[in-house]
């Protein structure tokens, strides 16, 4: 796992913990403080098989978590873009990256809600409910997702992977498999990340240019550029209230 997925991770735990807190500490409740016994004992019905395997599927599902919030949600377009305009603007560690990836979680979950509540009524809570199995709850939730993944997707990135498959030309949306549809649907999310930071850096680049042409007019060939075009270039991002026009427009770019 990468430090962005560890860090990606590491804050969903804290944000739950600090939600539960601030939950029992404000209904004065009692914090109970949970007794865990781990022991190993040999399986002696078919049933405790069935449930050392649920947990371990468990597991592994938390551990695959941050990689499952990458690959089909917002979050690569977010992040890439964030980290262009922090490249542009050659500011070295400000905003920090851990910074950076605390917006771009939280601009994915505003992104992202339309479809997770659409999961939560038509999956999560007929499961909860006792309405549905695992497998049936997870094929309904898939479908949100597999829908804003498709209006995502370039229709060249898809019939890519779909040629690459070799499999036979699907009539419908629904005849696309779900493990055809995440790689075309990264694979054009990292399409309009390039896209949109080619837009974020030719102005901050136009910058570098007019000062390192005023330099070497002046004979000051021994003064680094950069260090005389970041006071200008973060005076133009703050006059245009760059953070609003972008947030704005990574949002805008999903609809």
């Amino acid at each position: 796992m990468n430090k962005i997925g560890r860090g990606l991770f590491w804050i969903l735990i804290t944000a739950i913990v600090v939600l539960c807190s601030y939950n029992v500490f404000a209904q004065n409740l009692p914090l109970p403080i949970p007794k865990v016994n781990i022991g190993i004992e040999e399986a002696k019905k078919p049933g405790d098989i069935a449930l050392a395997l649920q947990i371990l599927l468990l597991l592994t599902v938390l551990t695959l978590v941050p990689s499952i919030i990458m690959m089909m949600t917002s979050f690569i377009r977010v992040i890439i873009v964030l980290s262009f305009i922090k490249q542009a603007l050659a500011t070295q560690q400000a905003p920090p990256q851990q910074i950076i990836t605390g917006l771009a979680l939280f601009l994915t979950f505003f992104i992202m809600a339309p479809t997770i509540t659409e999961v939560n009524k038509v999956a999560l809570q007929p499961y909860l409910a006792g309405k549905m199995t695992p497998v049936q709850a997870i094929e309904k939730g898939a479908v949100p997702f597999r829908e804003f993944m498709f209006k995502q997707t370039r229709e060249k990135d898809l019939d890519l992977f779909l040629g690459m498959s070799k499999l036979p030309r699907p009539k419908t949306r629904a005849d696309v498999p779900t493990y055809v549809l995440i790689p075309s649907f990264m694979v054009s999310e990292l399409t309009y990340a390039f896209q949109m930071g080619i837009a974020l850096f030719i102005p901050f680049l136009v910058i570098d240019m007019i000062v390192a042409s005023v330099l070497m007019s002046m004979g000051m060939i021994m003064l680094p550029p950069v260090m005389i075009s970041l006071p200008f270039k973060i005076l133009l991002f703050v006059m245009v209230d760059g953070w609003n026009l972008l947030v704005k427009s990574l949002v805008l770019s999903f609809h």
